[in-house]
């Protein structure tokens, strides 16, 4: 069993926070002023689940508040926040005035490292890269990164995200996010030739 947190805030949006991903968050609503200020204030983390179509799901991940970018006179905030680690809900708290739940962290299975699956997974994320900056990632960036750390800086839709915050192997996520990689830029080429291909009216130039 995980580590335990008991009476851990919950933020339910309409989004997957990946560990190491950064994402900027405006706290409007009164509940979440009263959660984010204590976190701020006592320097602990948050949880963020998403909340989808078919209501919110079990496992999420811990965000930490790294900057406050702006306070408003009437307890607005504009923060950014980098997810930590993912935790699955055990029981829901119900006596606090913002969400709440006593959590579990998640570890990943101790396995080996598979080089040649993680070679493969850089290589599908550097060509994506490489294909929409026109700049490749240094072989020594790549090595360093992880599963998380490559599909935090692509635009995945949710459930994707999810399936990757819920794995609990390495292996599994780099494959999976070798594919992702490998179909996003496949969408692209083709998004690129109909482009291309309605700027000629359909017509091939020389």
């Amino acid at each position: 069993m995980g580590e335990l947190a008991d009476r851990f805030p919950l933020f339910p949006l309409g989004l997957v926070l990946l560990p190491t991903e950064v994402v900027p968050l405006h706290i409007f609503e009164e509940r979440y002023k009263l959660m984010i200020g204590r976190c701020i204030e006592e320097e602990c983390d948050f949880g963020i689940v998403w909340l989808a179509e078919g209501g919110l799901r079990d496992v999420g991940c811990s965000a930490t508040v790294t900057q406050v970018l702006e306070r408003l006179e009437d307890g607005r905030m504009n923060i950014l926040v980098r997810g930590d680690r993912p935790f699955q809900i055990v029981r829901r708290i119900e006596d606090l005035p913002y969400p709440a739940a006593d959590v579990e962290f998640l570890d990943d299975r101790e396995e080996g490292r598979d080089e040649a699956l993680a070679d493969s997974a850089h290589d599908s994320y550097a060509d994506l890269v490489e294909h929409v900056t026109g700049e490749r990632p240094a072989s020594d960036q790549l090595a360093e990164l992880s599963s998380y750390a490559m599909a935090s800086t692509i635009e995945l839709s949710a459930e994707p995200k999810q399936s990757l915050l819920e794995e609990r192997s390495e292996a599994d996520r780099l494959r999976a996010v070798g594919e992702l990689f490998g179909v996003a830029r496949t969408r692209l080429e083709k998004a690129e030739e109909a482009l291309e291909a309605a700027r000629s009216n359909g017509r091939v130039r020389f």
